[in-house]
């Protein structure tokens, strides 16, 4: 929950605007503000105090404890023109909240925090549990000093800056690793979350001899509780109270497999017991298993004194998956870029995009990304390329203009990707609506995208798409309309559209939709000139309900137009 605090009229308007923006995420302290920010801070995980920061600096001393239990704590100045992360800028999520509120509020963000000022991701900001001297470590790489890297295995981490890498020398060390190491002077130690723990157990099995005999095998095979990634077991186990409840101390899911999928493999301590109980010869060894990866410990039981042991387990160090996310840019213009894309390509470590493309975002890149760009016509090798990076255990971020998804590169990056990686696709605004925002509503009844490239579709399925689309009386949106080398197949598909609909069927002609040199007009079938279009246009046709009023296209949601033209300010 977030507290809200403010003292004055001005600082109360702001903060119901916040709560007004984030139902059920924020509760408002009342009262004077000694003590509504004294029970905030006691209640709340975060706080907004719509106050000076130096007066909420001596109202929270009194009331500070430990970085790493405090809540986050952000300031919004009197005219709302700032949103100051003050306290727990990484712990407290102040950082990530300061962006928020200034998104709300139309404030600017203020972090301080000195690895956001330089765009270098925190140690304690990169999703995994870390240990050690994290501030040292920290400070080295920020100095830019050589830290060594020594991990075990490629995880799908952000990206690092260059100084951090194999073979750096020097004498900060940073360990990415799932097993035991005590961290000394300058040396910190991210856990990836990499061990799959198989879990077998009797009915009515303690909890305590479940956690205990998980500890006591990761110690003993020198690997850490942090890399847990999740506990797996059998469907029939999937409620006893020992194991659910082993799952929550650990902070981990608990995944459950069908017997007859766990019979099928093979394990090297197979038994009669879980066999006659739930219909498989191996609960622990074959759950870990098929969590897939390496079996590092084969199967436990615990030892409780004086009776039989009611648990079992295995533990497996799962394969490296890597991460790709197939990332649309929107038509161009920066403010159309979603904050969902923003997100990824700074957690990427690898972009891969067309090269006018990078340039367009070059500059939201962590320090340390790898960018791997390339020229037009090689989408193909590019979406190869993205999901081998994935398959290597990277963080991946593949770029397309528009929505990835539409005529760009999420369907040949999908074609090549398989079930060994992790698929995230992040939408974006597409060139089509860009173009329709900027002409009116065209599209406010059913509507069609189509490419006239022959490039990669023979013009005769073109061409029937058309003429279908003609016939059915939907709206129009062409892509790739015409280039140096295709003068003819626009001319071609507007005539198809003649056929159906009247000359005076408006048409939008948009040109670099959202960028600088963006240019549009709204003509008609019968006077638009198909030489006024090149590869950066859409064209979109309206159906025969389409209008022009006040120069923008409009189509109704209905097909019954309400009212005559004249009455609705110049339609034609």
């Amino acid at each position: 929950m977030i507290g809200l605090i403010s003292a004055t009229a001005a600082g109360t308007v702001a903060r119901d605007r916040l709560a007004a923006a984030w139902p059920g995420r924020t509760a408002v302290y009342e009262g004077p503000v000694r003590e509504a920010v004294q029970r905030a801070f006691a209640e709340c995980e975060q706080l907004v105090c719509f106050l000076a920061t130096g007066a909420v600096v001596r109202l929270l001393a009194p009331l500070l404890s430990d970085k790493s239990s405090d809540p986050g704590v952000v300031c919004v100045d009197e005219a709302g023109r700032h949103a100051v992360a003050l306290l727990g800028g990484h712990g407290g999520g102040a950082n990530a909240l300061a962006e928020a509120v200034g998104e709300v509020l139309g404030a600017a963000p203020v972090v301080t925090t000195a690895t956001d000022a330089t765009g270098v991701l925190g140690l304690d900001m990169l999703g995994l549990p870390v240990e050690g001297d994290v501030a040292g470590v920290s400070r080295a790489m920020l100095d830019g000093a050589p830290v060594e890297l020594r991990a075990d295995v490629v995880r799908p981490l952000p990206p690092l800056p260059s100084n951090v890498s194999p073979g750096a020398g020097g004498p900060a060390v940073l360990h990415v690793t799932d097993r035991i190491v005590e961290p000394g002077s300058l040396a910190a130690v991210l856990r990836p979350a990499s061990l799959a723990v198989g879990v077998g157990a009797s009915k009515g099995a303690p909890v305590e001899e479940v956690v205990g005999l998980i500890r006591d095998t990761l110690d003993e095979a020198g690997l850490s509780p942090l890399s847990i990634a999740e506990l797996v077991t059998v469907d029939a186990k999937a409620d006893e109270p020992g194991i659910v409840a082993a799952a929550a101390r650990f902070g981990v899911p608990l995944r459950t497999y069908a017997a007859e999928e766990l019979a099928r493999i093979e394990v090297p301590n197979p038994s009669g017991a879980p066999l006659a109980a739930v219909g498989t010869p191996s609960v622990a060894e074959a759950a870990a298993l098929a969590a897939g990866g390496e079996l590092l410990v084969p199967k436990r039981k615990s030892n409780p004194a004086g009776r039989a042991a009611m648990a079992t387990c295995a533990v497996v160090r799962r394969s490296p998956r890597g991460r790709l996310a197939v990332v649309g840019l929107g038509p161009g213009a920066r403010d159309l870029l979603t904050p969902r894309a923003r997100e990824e390509l700074r957690r990427a470590s690898v972009l891969v995009g067309l090269d006018q493309y990078v340039d367009q975002i070059r500059d939201l890149l962590r320090p340390g990304t790898t960018v791997l760009e390339s020229g037009l016509g090689a989408e193909e090798a590019r979406a190869r390329t993205a999901v081998a990076e994935a398959r290597k255990g990277h963080a991946v971020a593949l770029i397309g203009s528009g929505d990835a998804g539409v005529y760009a590169m999420a369907s040949p990056a999908l074609a090549e990707a398989g079930t060994d990686i992790d698929v995230v696709g992040v939408p974006g605004v597409t060139a089509a609506l860009a173009a329709a925002a900027i002409l009116g509503a065209p599209l406010g009844h059913d509507h069609v995208s189509i490419s006239l490239s022959d490039l990669h579709t023979p013009w005769e399925v073109i061409e029937r798409r058309v003429r279908a689309a003609a016939e059915a009386d939907l709206i129009v949106t062409f892509y790739n309309p015409r280039s140096r080398g295709r003068d003819w197949q626009l001319p071609k598909a507007l005539s198809i559209l003649s056929e159906h609909r009247e000359p005076a069927t408006p048409v939008g002609v948009v040109r670099n939709a959202s960028r600088p040199d963006e240019s549009s007009r709204v003509t008609s079938l019968a006077v638009l000139d198909p030489a006024t279009v090149d590869m950066m246009t859409v064209v979109t046709v309206g159906n025969t309900a389409t209008r022009e009023i006040a120069g923008r296209m409009v189509t109704p949601r209905g097909y019954r137009w309400q009212s005559a033209p004249t009455e609705r300010g110049g339609a034609k």
